[in-house]
């Protein structure tokens, strides 16, 4: 197996594994404190980011497989099309993880969560030194444990057109962290309208109404601002003018709001499988971070990227 199909397939057994940035303290590892319902939602979103992070760190960086006994059903379900379902699966990847590329990282760069669902953003590095890969993963949880994961994965450029790197924030206040949980549900509604009215209806005079003029692009082909995005988004509507974007789920917490999307630039395509995270602040889009994978003719498992 490749470097690059055992990292994929390692992604896609279950979520990601690194040192944690700008998380909260919670997430280092799963305290007495929140390992059980009933401490309210904010204990049991904080859980599932904790539970996340202790798994792929556990099984990817330490080759620790019995977090996956602890923290994943044994009837794991999984989206990403090289590996197969069950939790036995993500202990046999992580164990090859840990003998092929023994200073793999997962450099975490943020973790949302939302409902039973967590989204983590990262850059994992097989070989230190490299560029490593952009990933988005997306992890829902049952009764505690996780149950079901997609992601998404893209190798990371050199050079970007926008002069900004695919992890770093750039609007203000320059952190990782996602806002205020109050938050949510406004900006969960803002960025499904703008991204419906942009994206699916392919209507660029979205981007006046909902995106801020400091706005920062991470697309590594997509140039900086508000009009790089338009002369962007212009091009590829000109160039696909049968684009479909069929939005699948939204996660959202604080000033993050991310969508997961299969985008068919013409019928007949078996399309992308696209992650868009974008930040909101003061009721306008501020920043955006997006993964692309071509969706692959065939499949370990049956369940589809989606």
């Amino acid at each position: 197996m490749s470097a690059r199909r055992t990292l994929v397939a390692a992604l896609a057994a279950v979520a990601l594994a690194s040192p944690l940035v700008a998380v909260p303290a919670v997430a280092a590892a799963p305290s007495a404190s929140v390992r059980h319902a009933g401490h309210g939602d904010a204990a049991r979103l904080n859980y599932q980011k904790a539970v996340a992070v202790r798994v792929l760190k556990g099984v990817f960086e330490e080759g620790d497989t019995e977090v996956v006994d602890r923290y994943v059903r044994p009837d794991y379900i999984q989206h990403n099309p090289l590996a197969p379902d069950g939790a036995e699966t993500l202990k046999n990847l992580g164990t090859v993880i840990a003998q092929q590329f023994p200073d793999a990282k997962y450099d975490i760069k943020r973790v949302t969560s939302e409902g039973s669902m967590v989204l983590v953003h990262s850059n994992v590095v097989l070989v230190p030194g490299t560029r490593g890969t952009a990933v988005f993963d997306i992890f829902r949880f049952q009764d505690g444990k996780i149950a079901e994961h997609w992601d998404v994965g893209q190798n990371v450029p050199g050079t970007t057109a926008n002069g900004n790197d695919m992890f770093s924030t750039e609007s203000w206040p320059r952190t990782e962290q996602p806002g205020p949980r109050w938050l949510t549900a406004y900006n969960k509604k803002l960025v499904t309208r703008a991204f419906d009215q942009l994206l699916v209806d392919k209507d660029l005079s979205a981007i006046d109404k909902y995106w801020g003029p400091e706005y920062h692009q991470h697309n590594p082909n997509i140039a900086d601002g508000v009009e790089g995005v338009k002369a962007g988004l212009g091009a590829y509507f000109e160039q696909f003018p049968q684009l479909k974007v069929d939005p699948k789920r939204v996660i959202a917490e604080g000033d993050l709001v991310a969508v997961h999307s299969h985008y068919v630039n013409a019928p007949g395509e078996r399309g992308q499988a696209i992650i868009d995270l974008f930040r909101v602040r003061g009721g306008k889009i501020v920043e955006h971070w997006d993964v692309i994978q071509d969706v692959p003719e065939i499949s370990a498992n049956d369940n589809t990227m989606f």
